[in-house]
């Protein structure tokens, strides 16, 4: 069953100014009703498709903030990839270039006694 959705008071006042002010000589106040009653359901459907524009905008508003937040983790997760085997490069060149060093130092060492 549909639901009979009562226009508000202010929105039938509205459609009964514009009514009147639309009124043409010798329309009966029963005409001048109907056409109200018209303008109301034009408001009322209106109202209804702003409602429903503005939800589609709120929508289209978040599943963009969705994606952005999405793809901002993505590249703070590369990010973190990419500088991850640097710092690892780092930490297993260290040992190497000590090796190495220590070895230079000691055969400087041995070659001078």
């Amino acid at each position: 069953m549909k639901n009979k959705v009562v226009p508000s008071q202010e929105t039938q006042s509205e459609a009964m100014k514009i009514a009147k002010a639309t009124q043409k000589p010798g329309q009966t106040k029963e005409q001048t009703k109907l056409v109200a009653q018209g303008i109301e359901k034009g408001i009322a459907q209106y109202k209804k498709q702003q409602k429903e524009r503005s939800r589609q905008a709120d929508k289209a508003k978040k599943k963009a903030q969705k994606t952005k937040q999405t793809s901002q983790s993505i590249e703070t997760e590369t990010a973190a990839e990419v500088t991850t085997p640097t710092s690892e490069n780092k930490s297993t060149l260290l040992p190497w270039a000590l090796l190495i060093i220590s070895w230079i130092g000691f055969i400087a060492y041995v070659s001078q006694n």
